[in-house]
């Protein structure tokens, strides 16, 4: 009784607790906020008041002209004081903060002494000027030094004060002055050696014509060598590299060439629209040519369906499955190879009947890129495709697909679409923001793109290394996610933000790109389907994408999980009407012309959009990345994969010794009766080359016989019958 009727300390609420309280400063910056607003609202007259009137009017008394700069201050600094509150807290610092104010009192007096000199408090009484902070200021210095001493003054006043406000070092000052000395001195004496060495150190790049000169820069920079050597490299490899973010530049766009081709002429275009007309009119249908959109490839005639004459009665509209079963006759009238029928056009009220051109005009990567529609997408992943059918420009931003599927047959165009989606994310993206991982069994494509400072490693050719590579990739992600907790951040953006208040490095972006995955499926196809899978799912929101191509679009191949994780499809020309099923879930890729003649379906769209793709030439690539290889210098790091690869080796061998999976399938063959390689990868979950090795151990051990023929299982000799 005593402990509980005893009194408790009642706590102190004093003043500086009260005005400390997280939820006041809040409210506090919502005022502020709400002030700043309110005064600009009422400096533009956009709202009027006797309070707004009145607050107006003591700014401008005060400060003349300055009265906009600090409204502007004003809402800025409430919303500076938010986001101190809500988002962590911000650092400040006392050099801008000082060279800013000193900026805008000298400006103030500055505006005074230059405008003023008739009558300065005229001015102060009709709200211009520098307002009474001007007037003191400029009437002081003019009555003690003078009107042209204080200009002089006052504009050093404000060079200092933008020194301070953008940090200009002492030592940056006497280096730009020392250069500009340096190039002065040599035109006065006509001598260019010596101005050379000072306008290379200015430049951000190294040049083509000097390259001796950046590779001391190169030498002195060893500090990935030993990263090979480290237990584990792979997670800390993208933050080792801080110090590239100061020296590399992103290429120039002059890099790139810019192709062109014939147009189809006026000509053209009035004798094929009144071949449709006509053919279609000796079938009962008549039609108008209601539009023409001329592409590089096709050229698409939309067809307005006409009235069908009946007697007796009103006319029947023609319907659009009619026009559509003509396609072949239409081919025939226009001497075309195949044509392409979209009926409807989405959006209008015609039939497109697509007509290859007679000659195809080749679409550059640098004249998409150059484009606005490229530009308004403002993201580090954004590439170009290329034109559609009225020639505009089709760009895509991989970030918001986020991985992409690209099928079609040989020589169609995916290597090309590949490579011009490379050279569009290595454009707008140093290696500090983008890493990339290329696998190309095919060996021929993508091995060009060894060296650049953006690939992990080098490019993969072995398929025996791409399975494990896949699984590496699966455990990047696992581990982005952990990091992701660890701070609780929501995706990369998130997470980079984080970093950066916190001054450590970020992750990179990752895109792997597959050239064939056909091969991939025939060497391990359930642990590939299933890795796939699982990083398509859950790689986006840690900055993993994905760009897989195949040249046999089969269901073996993109299987029906594989096509529900790549909602965004791109395919080039097909064998079979299947074959674009398989692909778009719709028809019309066989009817294609080849050469970067594409249907491209957007992830958020029900249609497919027709597309001429960007071409970009060998020399183009070795261009590029010849640019890169010059700034990084020699690259030598190792796969952040090839520990992982090593580490399971050793298990392999321990696994080995002990025989439990050569167990594992003597048990499963004896009781199946039969032995093949793919049985035991469907019931042992492996690969095909461990499953080779194990039917190889049990024919030297006598469990089964020896190969009859090709594809067929193998007799069970010992416990088959049992």
């Amino acid at each position: 009784m005593t402990k509980r009727n005893q009194k408790q300390p009642v706590p102190r609420i004093t003043w500086q607790a009260i005005l400390t309280d997280p939820l006041l400063q809040q409210i506090l910056a919502l005022i502020v906020v709400a002030v700043g607003v309110v005064t600009l609202l009422a400096l533009f007259r956009v709202t009027q008041g006797d309070w707004a009137n009145a607050w107006v009017d003591l700014l401008q008394r005060w400060f003349g002209w300055g009265v906009y700069p600090v409204a502007a201050t004003i809402l800025l600094a409430g919303l500076l004081w938010l986001q101190h509150h809500l988002d962590r807290s911000l650092r400040w610092r006392w050099r801008p903060f000082v060279g800013a104010e000193l900026v805008f009192f000298s400006l103030l007096a500055l505006t005074h002494t230059i405008f003023g000199r008739g009558d300065p408090w005229g001015l102060v009484e009709t709200g211009r000027g520098g307002g009474l902070i001007g007037w003191a200021m400029s009437v002081m210095l003019s009555i003690y030094l003078g009107w042209p001493a204080g200009v002089i003054i006052l504009l050093a006043l404000v060079i200092l004060g933008l020194g301070l406000a953008f940090d200009v070092t002492a030592a940056e000052v006497k280096r730009i002055a020392g250069g500009a000395w340096g190039l002065v001195a040599g035109r006065d004496q006509k001598v260019s050696r010596p101005a050379r060495p000072t306008t290379q150190r200015e430049r951000p790049l190294p040049t083509r014509t000097a390259p001796s000169e950046p590779t001391p820069a190169r030498q002195a920079r060893p500090v990935p060598r030993p990263r090979p050597a480290a237990p584990i490299p792979i997670k800390d490899e993208p933050p080792a590299t801080p110090q590239r973010r100061r020296e590399f530049a992103l290429p120039s766009i002059e890099m790139l060439n810019e192709p062109k081709g014939p147009a189809l002429t006026d000509e053209e275009i009035r004798a094929k629209s009144l071949i449709i007309e006509k053919t279609l009119g000796q079938f009962g249908l008549p039609v108008e040519v209601a539009e023409v959109r001329v592409g590089p490839t096709v050229t698409q005639f939309g067809v307005s369906p006409g009235f069908v004459e009946r007697s007796g009665s009103a006319g029947r509209k023609v319907r659009v499955s009619q026009i559509s079963t003509l396609a072949d006759d239409l081919a025939l009238a226009l001497a075309a190879p195949r044509i392409r029928v979209e009926a409807p056009v989405p959006g209008k009220a015609i039939v497109g009947i697509e007509v290859p051109n007679s000659h195809v005009q080749l679409v550059g990567v640098r004249e998409v890129m150059a484009t606005d529609k490229f530009s308004k997408l403002n993201s580090p992943l954004a590439f170009a495709l290329g034109r559609d059918v009225a020639g505009e420009p089709v760009v895509a931003d991989l970030s918001s697909m986020p991985h992409v599927l690209i099928a079609g047959t040989t020589g169609s165009g995916k290597s090309v679409c590949i490579k011009a989606l490379t050279t569009c994310l290595i454009y707008n993206n140093t290696p500090d923001q983008l890493r990339l991982v290329m696998i190309d069994p095919k060996m021929v494509e993508l091995v060009r793109f060894n060296g650049l400072p953006h690939l992990y490693g080098q490019v993969e050719i072995d398929l025996e290394r791409v399975v494990k590579v896949l699984r590496w990739v699966a455990l990047e992600m696992d581990d982005r996610y952990k990091k992701f907790a660890a701070v609780t951040a929501r995706n990369l953006d998130d997470y980079n933000k984080m970093m950066k208040r916190k001054r450590e490095p970020a992750l990179p972006r990752m895109v792997v790109l597959i050239d064939e995955l056909a091969d991939l499926m025939m060497l391990a196809p359930d642990e590939v389907e299933h890795t796939l899978c699982r990083i398509a799912q859950m790689a986006r929101a840690t900055g993993i994408h994905l760009v897989v191509a195949t040249q046999r679009p089969s269901t073996d191949v993109v299987t029906g999980l594989i096509k529900a994780n790549f909602p965004a499809r791109i395919s080039f020309a097909t064998v079979s009407q299947v074959d674009s099923r398989v692909v778009l879930d719709m028809p019309g890729a066989e009817t294609l012309v080849g050469k970067g003649d594409m249907l491209y379906l957007a992830a958020d769209a029900g249609y497919p959009v027709r597309v001429q793709g960007c071409l970009v030439s060998e020399d183009e690539v070795n261009q590029v990345v010849q640019f890169w290889r010059e700034q990084a210098g020699p690259v030598e790091e190792q796969a952040p994969w090839e520990q992982m690869m090593r580490s399971e080796g050793h298990v392999h061998i321990e696994s080995d010794a002990d025989d439990d999976l050569v167990q594992r399938a003597i048990a499963l063959v004896q009781d199946t009766g039969s032995a093949s390689a793919s049985l035991l990868q469907r019931k042992l979950h492996i690969g095909h080359p461990r499953a080779a090795r194990l039917m190889q151990e049990m024919e030297e051990l006598g469990i089964i016989g020896p190969p009859e023929a090709a594809g067929r299982t193998r007799r069970v000799i010992i416990g088959g019958g049992e």
